[in-house]
């Protein structure tokens, strides 16, 4: 069995994540293929993740890709996460990931409902929900795109509210609209499209896919041979890696997992006492990467692709994690992570270093962070996600 140790592994992760110095993207569709998908849930970390990787870009061509050219989408996807992928992609991952979220939150609504009284029963509910569903999508093709608000004033029972852990501290009657929304972009019918203000807001038009894309999302290919191809692109990105990363990275169960890597005839790898994976010939050492420096922005896809982390993290995860297990604003170097950064209220790129990485790492850092400050020219990005760190840093 070839070993492939922590050294290789963060060169592999320098080129192969479009970060190491001469290995960058060409725009941002080449970012995100990289990455198999870029982490959208806060939608600052699509532009900041593009920037990271592509020399030059700005907001303006990631909103291009995005809403005129349509090369990327964003969608639902691993893990029950809101993704930005290239647009040919996104079958395989509805296939794979998202046709099963459906299907689970789809049954856990129903019961939501029936549990809220909305009608006599799960069989009356899903009948409700069914009838609500395509009251909103018709709603919306005759709009051709709109807002959830809009559509809640087309579709009444969108603000009908569901009765959540009544009883306890922590109950709430949320509206169901943003549910209802949710499952008909979790099966494809409906896609997220321009943001509502800035490129921060998170806060969207919605658009019926046919609408947004000719024939919608395509063909999509079987679930198996889906997740095939999948674990395929992740193990390109990501390998080597263990079968436990892949199946928390893909959200799978195990058997899936195992049988995904069988059929793509994944090679077994020695990493430091565990067994990791790459693809068939994939074996041999990267070429090395000259000395590099990156800001990522919190839930970048880089730290969230490996289940372990220790390799590239460290003892640095109680200042850059939150308590949820989202990572924060981090800056690396040669593969590893050494600090984290975050902006005051007056907008600079602020950091802190966590270990001695000597004056030329130094050096880089201080750079990377005034061309940071420059790039987003007093626009301040606090993260959805919260690390102590960059609390720490965004006091004024």
């Amino acid at each position: 069995m070839v070993r492939i140790g922590v050294e290789e592994r963060r060169t592999r992760l320098g080129r192969r994540h479009r970060l190491g110095a001469g290995c960058q993207a060409a725009d941002p569709v080449e970012a995100a293929a990289s990455m198999v998908a870029l982490h959208a849930t806060d939608p600052a970390t699509v532009h900041l993740s593009v920037a990271a990787r592509v020399p030059g870009s700005d907001v303006a061509s990631t909103e291009r890709a995005l809403y005129a050219d349509r090369s990327l989408i964003r969608m639902l996807g691993m893990r029950r996460t809101v993704f930005v992928v290239p647009t040919p992609f996104a079958p395989v991952i509805q296939a794979a990931c998202t046709d099963d979220i459906a299907v689970k939150q789809r049954k856990l609504l129903v019961k939501h409902l029936a549990e809220s009284g909305v009608a006599d029963g799960t069989e009356s509910c899903g009948r409700w929900l069914a009838a609500v569903e395509e009251s909103t999508a018709t709603a919306l093709a005759l709009r051709g795109s709109a807002t959830a608000q809009e559509l809640s004033a087309d579709e009444p029972r969108l603000r009908t509210r569901l009765n959540m852990a009544a009883g306890k501290a922590y109950a709430a009657q949320p509206y169901v609209t943003s549910r209802v929304l949710f499952q008909l972009a979790a099966e494809g019918r409906i896609v997220r499209g321009r943001p509502l203000g800035t490129w921060l807001s998170g806060q969207h038009q919605w658009s019926p896919a046919a609408d947004w894309l000719p024939g919608g999302l395509g063909d999509k290919p079987a679930a198996e041979e889906a997740r095939v191809t999948l674990a395929r692109a992740w193990l390109a990105s990501f390998g080597p890696g263990t079968a436990a990363d892949l199946q928390w990275w893909a959200g799978w169960t195990l058997g899936q997992t195992r049988k995904a890597l069988t059929a793509v005839e994944a090679v077994e790898v020695e990493l430091d006492g565990q067994v990791g994976y790459v693809l068939p010939g994939d074996e041999a050492p990267e070429a090395p990467v000259d000395p590099w420096v990156a800001f990522l922005p919190g839930l970048d896809p880089t730290p969230m692709g490996w289940k372990d982390r220790e390799w590239f993290l460290g003892p640095h995860k109680s200042k850059l994690f939150d308590t949820t297990g989202n990572i924060g604003p981090s800056i690396w170097s040669d593969g590893r992570i050494i600090g984290g950064w975050g902006q005051p209220e007056s907008g600079e790129v602020r950091y802190q270093l966590l270990e001695d990485v000597g004056a030329d790492t130094t050096a880089l850092v201080e750079s990377e962070a005034a061309r940071w400050t420059t790039w987003l020219a007093g626009v301040r990005v606090t993260p959805r996600f919260r690390s102590p760190l960059e609390k720490q840093l965004s006091q004024s």
